[in-house]
């Protein structure tokens, strides 16, 4: 947790915010959204405390917005990078918005490669000269282990993310930097109305729970799943046969369909 200074995407609320607040106070931050106003009312409150805060208006699903992002970024001592920004849309592929569908993938797949890859560079830089050690973590999601029928686009990027994460964390085993990928199930954010999702999928966990556990995680395992639960159904998916999982899927997500 001896961080100094944080990049945090999505931080205008839920998961991200909770990242920003419980970071040490003295590892500075900067702070990406969408939401101009919610993020002006994060960095206040931040600030009261003493932190130091940077934020950033940006949208990660344009390449304007990714490069904003980066040159905000490389600006600043950036030693833990937070992959947190994230969108979804529930539906068939073949209904959905196609804008929305690219959006899912510009912002869950092509922000995180193009910021991982921009800002990790001078992050382990940094760290070796320093003598001390980076961070990483892609938030994913329990999504990640197995297709989701009428969640198609978003639970794909999400896999993207998790092997991105683990792949990551092997090449640079022997490196200055720990690399986590982050696997929450349902919380309570505003995911779930923004993605359009009818219903609901049971109790859901405290945004600040995943983001402590996250914390806790990082230079420990290069995988972490939120929840006793979800982590036995992240176990089930990837032993079960590929078609009953798939069918399985298919009838759980269909009822928040109708």
């Amino acid at each position: 947790m001896a961080y100094r200074f944080a990049a945090i995407t999505g931080a205008t609320s839920g998961i991200g915010e909770a990242f920003a607040r419980l970071l040490p106070e003295t590892t500075a931050l900067l702070l990406s959204g969408r939401d101009g106003a919610k993020l002006a009312a994060t960095k206040a409150a931040l600030e009261a405390r003493g932190r130091r805060v940077e934020t950033l208006v940006a949208d990660l699903a344009s390449e304007a917005g990714r490069q904003a992002f980066i040159a905000a970024a490389a600006a600043l001592p950036i030693d833990l990078l937070v992959n947190n920004a994230g969108l979804g849309h529930f539906g068939r592929a073949v209904d959905n918005p196609a804008e929305r569908e690219r959006e899912m993938a510009e912002v869950n797949v092509v922000a995180v490669v193009a910021l991982t890859r921009a800002l990790l560079p001078g992050m382990l830089a940094r760290a070796a000269a320093q003598r001390r050690r980076a961070g990483l973590i892609i938030v994913a999601s329990t999504a990640a282990f197995q297709p989701l029928p009428y969640f198609a686009t978003y639970a794909a990027t999400k896999t993207f993310d998790l092997h991105y994460a683990e792949a990551l964390a092997g090449e640079l085993r022997k490196a200055p930097v720990d690399v986590l990928a982050l696997c929450p199930g349902a919380t309570a954010t505003a995911f779930f109305a923004r993605a359009a999702i009818r219903g609901s999928f049971g109790p859901m966990a405290a945004p600040e729970r995943v983001a402590r556990e996250g914390l806790a995680a990082l230079g420990r395992r290069p995988v972490h799943v939120v929840g006793a639960a979800n982590r036995l159904g992240a176990f089930l998916a990837q032993r079960a046969p590929r078609d009953l999982v798939v069918r399985a899927a298919t009838l759980l997500m269909r009822r928040h369909a109708r």
